[in-house]
C-alpha cells in the first residue's frame, strides 16, 4: 500500500473518532466550516491551480447552492435530499452560461469577469423579495438520514467530511486519468494541448462547472447547517478568501485544500480575539496579518503548505500496472508512395509583411521530406500554416486528398498529423510518462465522470502502456517517472517525439528535434528516423543541422525569405549554387 493509501486512511480514522472524543463543540463547528470551505477549495485547486483559471467568483456559487435548496424546501416542501439536485441543477446552469461568456477572455480579463458576475449575483441575492432580500431566508430544515435529524455540529460532522473526503479522492482520480492529464496542460497555453487534439475550450468549460458543482454542493451543507441563509456569506470578499486558502495550502494540491481552510479559519478566528486584546481596540486586523502571510507564502512556499511538506518525501516510482494491458488499436498507414501532404501555393500575410510567400510542396507515405532555410526563411510559419496553428491568407493543404486548412489544430491532429514544437513544450510538473500519454489523448474516449469513480482504468492502462512502448522507442524507458521539468533540453525533445508518436500518426511534424542533443542522440535519432520511414510514416521535417538532414531525407524544400528556393534531392541541394548563396552570402 503506498503512502498517500495510508495517510488517506490514517486521515480518515482520526476524522471518524474525534466527534466521540470529549472535545469541546466549538472545535467540532470549527471543523464542520473548515469541512465547508474545503469543498469550495477542492473545486478551486482544479479551476486555478490545475488549469490556471482564477476565479474570484466561487462564493457565488456557494449562494446559489444554498439559496435553492432553501426556498425549494421553504416553498415547496422538497426533501432537501431532492432539493440538492435541483441546486446542483440551477449551479451548473449559471457556470455554463457564465462560463460560456467568460472563459473565451485570457490574461487578466477572465479574474476581472469572475470579480463583475461575482458581484452581481451577491446583489441579487440581497434585492430579490423571492429570497428575502438581505434579511435572507430562516427556518430551514435539518439534513436526517433515515429519519435522524442531523441538528448538531457532531451529527452533522460526518456527512460533510465523507463527503469531503469523497470530493477530494474523486479529484486525485480525476488527475491520474486522460481527462485529468487533458486539465493539466491548458495550463500552459492551447498550442500544445490543440495539437494533442484536445478541444480547450470544452475543457475549460468542464473543469469550470466542476468546480461550480462543488461550490454549490458546500452551499447546500451550509443552509442546512446554518437552517439560514443571506448574501453575506456569498460576497466578494469570502470569494477572494477561498482562493486566499487554495494559495495558503497548495493552489496545485488536493490535500493543500484542507490544509488552506484548516489554516485560514482557525488562523482568522484566533487572530480576532488575541489582536484587539494586544492593540487595544476592535477592527479587522486579521485582514492585515493575512496580506503579510499571504506576501511571505508567495515569497518562500509559492507552491503552498502542502506542498512543502511533500517535497521533502521522497518521490515513489509509479506502480506498473499495464504490462499486460491490450494494445492501442492503430490506424491503417497509407501505401508505400500514397500522396499525404499536399501543400499548394500558401501564403501567409502579417499586415503588411508577407511571411510565407506561394509555396508549394509534397509528402508522400515512407518518405521524410526536410525543409529548411538560414534563420527567418519562414520555415516554422510554413510549419504552423499546415498544423493548423495559423490560418492561412490563401492557398491549399491536404492531406491525403481532403483539404484541413482552415480546421483548428485539434482537427487536423485527429485526422492523423502530429508534431513537436521548435521550443519544447510539456507539463513540467508532470512525469515523463504522464507527458507523452498526453499524446495518445485522441486514442481514449472515457470521460471525467469515468475518471473520477475510477471507471477507466482499463483504458488508462493502455494509454500507459502505449506511451511506455514509445519511450523505449526513443531510449527513455528508463526515465519515464523523472519529473519532465527535471529534464535537460535534448531529452525534453526525445520526450516530445515520443509524445507524438504516442498518437498513431500518419503524418509527423519534427520542428527542429535534434536542436540540444549530444551527437551520439542525433545517432539515434537518425535511426528512429529511418525505422519510422521503414514503417510507412511520412514525415515533414524543419531542422538546421545539416548532417542529419542530408543524412535521413529523401527529399529537400530549401527556403529564403518566405518563398521557396528550389526543392530536390540532398545530392541536388548540395550541389545548388543558390542554396550555398543562401546560407554562405556567395555561390563559390
Amino acid at each position: 500500500m503506498t503512502s498517500s493509501r495510508w495517510f488517506l486512511l490514517a486521515f480518515a480514522a482520526a476524522l471518524a473518532l474525534l466527534p466521540q472524543l470529549p472535545v469541546p463543540e466549538f472545535w467540532v463547528t470549527q471543523l464542520n466550516y473548515i469541512g465547508l470551505y474545503a469543498l469550495v477549495v477542492i473545486g478551486l485547486v482544479l479551476l486555478t491551480g490545475i488549469a490556471g483559471l482564477t476565479s474570484f467568483g466561487q462564493a457565488a456559487f456557494v449562494g446559489i447552492g444554498a439559496y435553492s435548496s432553501a426556498w425549494l424546501t421553504l416553498n415547496l416542501g422538497l426533501s432537501p435530499w431532492l432539493a440538492v439536485f435541483g441546486g446542483l441543477a440551477l449551479t451548473a446552469l449559471a457556470a455554463l452560461l457564465l462560463g460560456w461568456i467568460t472563459l473565451r477572455m485570457s490574461g487578466h480579463y477572465l479574474p476581472l469577469a469572475t470579480i463583475a458576475w461575482c458581484l452581481s449575483l451577491y446583489y441579487l441575492f440581497g434585492n430579490l423579495e423571492a429570497l428575502g432580500r438581505y434579511d435572507g431566508l430562516l427556518g430551514i430544515a435539518p439534513l436526517s438520514v433515515f429519519g435522524l435529524p442531523l441538528n448538531t455540529g457532531r451529527s452533522f460532522f460526518y456527512l460533510l467530511w465523507a463527503l469531503v473526503m469523497l470530493a477530494a479522492l474523486a479529484a486525485t482520480q480525476l488527475l491520474d486519468s486522460r481527462s485529468g492529464r487533458a486539465l493539466r496542460a491548458l495550463k500552459g497555453g492551447s498550442t500544445m494541448p490543440e495539437a494533442m487534439g484536445i478541444d480547450t475550450f470544452r475543457a475549460k468549460v468542464t473543469v469550470f462547472v466542476l468546480a461550480a458543482l462543488l461550490a454549490g454542493m458546500s452551499g447546500w451543507l451550509f443552509a442546512h447547517f446554518q437552517r439560514s441563509v443571506n448574501p453575506s456569506p456569498f460576497g466578494l470578499k469570502m470569494g477572494i478568501e477561498y482562493l486566499f486558502m487554495a494559495v495558503i495550502g497548495g493552489v496545485g494540491q488536493v490535500w493543500g485544500a484542507l490544509a488552506g481552510a484548516a489554516v485560514v479559519k482557525l488562523l482568522e478566528d484566533q487572530l480576532q480575539v488575541l489582536l484587539p486584546r494586544l492593540l487595544g481596540g476592535s477592527g479587522s486586523y486579521e485582514v492585515i496579518v493575512f496580506g503579510v502571510l499571504l506576501v511571505g507564502v508567495l515569497q518562500y512556499a509559492r507552491d503552498g503548505l502542502w506542498a512543502a511538506v511533500v517535497a521533502r518525501l521522497p518521490r515513489r516510482a509509479r506502480r506498473r500496472d499495464w504490462a499486460d494491458a491490450a494494445p492501442l488499436p492503430e490506424a491503417a498507414r497509407p501505401p508505400h508512395g500514397e500522396l499525404v501532404l499536399d501543400v499548394h501555393s500558401v501564403r501567409k500575410e502579417f499586415g503588411g509583411l508577407v511571411a510565407v510567400n506561394d509555396v508549394s510542396f509534397q509528402v508522400r507515405a515512407g518518405e521524410i521530406v526536410g525543409l529548411i532555410g538560414p534563420n527567418g526563411a519562414g520555415k516554422s510559419t510554413t510549419f504552423n500554416l499546415v498544423s493548423g496553428v495559423l490560418p492561412l491568407t490563401r492557398g491549399e493543404v491536404r492531406l491525403r486528398g481532403e483539404r484541413i486548412d482552415g480546421l483548428p489544430s485539434r482537427g487536423i491532429a485527429r485526422r492523423g498529423v502530429s508534431r513537436t514544437f521548435q521550443h519544447v513544450k510539456m507539463v513540467p510538473e508532470m512525469t515523463v510518462l504522464e507527458n507523452v500519454a498526453l499524446g495518445a489523448h485522441r486514442r481514449g474516449r472515457r470521460g471525467v465522470l469515468p475518471a473520477m469513480l475510477r471507471l477507466e482504468r482499463d483504458e488508462e492502462r493502455r494509454l500507459l502502456r502505449e506511451a511506455e512502448r514509445q519511450l523505449q522507442r526513443v531510449g527513455m524507458a528508463d526515465r519515464l517517472d523523472e519529473l519532465a521539468g527535471n529534464l535537460a533540453l535534448g531529452p525534453q525533445r526525445l520526450m516530445e517525439i515520443a509524445r507524438a508518436l504516442s498518437a498513431d500518426p500518419s503524418l509527423l511534424l519534427l520542428d527542429e528535434p535534434a536542436a540540444g542533443l549530444r551527437h551520439q542522440e542525433k545517432r539515434a535519432l537518425a535511426g528512429v528516423l529511418r525505422q519510422l520511414r521503414a514503417e510507412g510514416l511520412s514525415i515533414l521535417l524543419v531542422e538546421h543541422d545539416m548532417d542529419l538532414v542530408m543524412d535521413v531525407s529523401d527529399r529537400i524544400v530549401v527556403m529564403e525569405f518566405g518563398t521557396q528556393l528550389m526543392q530536390g534531392t540532398p545530392a541536388e541541394v548540395q550541389a545548388s549554387a543558390a542554396v550555398r548563396a543562401a546560407y554562405l552570402g556567395t555561390e563559390h
